[in-house]
């Protein structure tokens, strides 16, 4: 399922295995929050940015400040909701295979 960093794109596609996962573990957190039966203030939020995220991935490589920042703004949503943590964990790990954002 997941490749290591090093690791090249299948052969006969260019797509970086980074934003693949980042994409596929987007796409399965906005489905599992669009299930979720109960309603708590943070959800908008949540939806947008889990919207912006797959936005970026849908463009190529992302850039890793924002990544990050959206990462923030989604476990700030929905942190507390329990039944979405493993959801949230799996995008968390995607982000994270970006590596570090510059310090500048």
């Amino acid at each position: 399922m997941l490749r290591s960093l090093g690791q090249r794109p299948v052969a006969g596609s260019d797509e970086d295995p980074r934003v693949a996962e980042l994409r596929t573990a987007v796409s399965r957190l906005r489905r599992e929050l669009a299930a979720h039966p109960a309603e708590f203030p943070d959800r908008v939020i949540a939806e947008e940015e889990l919207a912006a995220l797959a936005a970026m991935a849908a463009h190529g490589i992302p850039e890793v400040p924002r990544l990050r920042r959206s990462l923030l703004l989604i476990a700030g949503a929905i942190g507390s909701v329990s039944a979405l943590a493993r959801g949230l964990s799996d995008v968390r790990n995607a982000v994270e295979l970006f590596g570090e954002a510059p310090r500048g």
